[in-house]
């Protein structure tokens, strides 16, 4: 892991998903092979390593918030767009915990998304704020296949754990369901019942990127658009049975 500490000017930025986007790093050790952020941030983070193998920490990033956040119009503040907040460099720098503590003295509506559970350490802090949501993003049931595509995910089992506790904390829990990979769609809707109060599902997007990756290990057949369809109806089939609210997004 190629590590770097840098000084930023911005760090609450406009989203067109969101209010604001907050990314406490530049880069993301979870290297998921699918993500749509290993395509621009090399081009002006200078980095020729592997997308996952290198991590910018914004050391002042604390700072900068705290500057910004007393001008800006109260928003959502969507944490993170472009890297995991809780990758296994926050074990060590603590930088998204820092910044929660500044958008909830702040009184900042927050919607965070991992891949991580670490986001449990942070439990205490949720549940502080007065509006949040908390997800995690589950693309398949299959270990294998997870660990194939997000090598520095946590498992999905354990992701799934996190979820629950974090409900039974009575926070509000989104899954997000995509890009969808191989796996068993009714098995995951059982999975995650009860756990979550709504999902998002979405489809493998930039597929001329990552098409070779799945050529390379015989998965091509799960890049097509009937697989996709197919595995959205399944879900939606299973999602029926449940008090699950879903937002399909293709």
């Amino acid at each position: 892991m190629i590590g770097r500490e840098i000084q930023v000017r911005s760090l609450l930025n406009k989203s067109k998903i969101f209010d604001y986007c907050l990314n406490p790093y530049r880069g993301c050790q979870v290297g998921c092979r699918y993500c749509y952020a290993r395509l621009f941030i090399p081009r002006y983070s200078g980095h020729k390593e592997p997308w996952g193998t290198f991590v910018d920490v914004k050391a002042n990033a604390v700072e900068i918030l705290k500057s910004q956040i007393g001008r800006a119009p109260r928003g959502v503040v969507w944490v993170s767009s472009v890297c995991d907040p809780y990758q296994p460099l926050e074990g060590r720098y603590r930088l998204t915990r820092r910044l929660l503590e500044v958008l909830l003295q702040f009184k900042f509506p927050i919607n965070l998304q991992t891949k991580n559970v670490l986001v449990l350490r942070d439990l205490d802090l949720f549940c502080r704020f007065e509006e949040i949501e908390v997800g995690l993003t589950i693309t398949t049931d299959n270990e294998s296949i997870a660990r194939l595509f997000e090598p520095g995910a946590s498992p999905i089992c354990q992701r799934i754990e996190a979820l629950e506790k974090l409900k039974k904390a009575g926070l509000k829990t989104f899954a997000f369901l995509g890009p969808l990979l191989p796996g068993n769609p009714e098995r995951l809707i059982s999975q995650l019942d009860g756990k979550v109060n709504q999902v998002f599902i979405d489809r493998m997007n930039y597929l001329p990127s990552i098409i070779a990756f799945y050529r390379r290990h015989g998965l091509e057949r799960f890049a097509q658009d009937d697989f996709f369809l197919n595995q959205k109806e399944k879900l939606l089939r299973a999602l029926e049975a449940t008090s699950i609210e879903v937002e399909v997004l293709f």
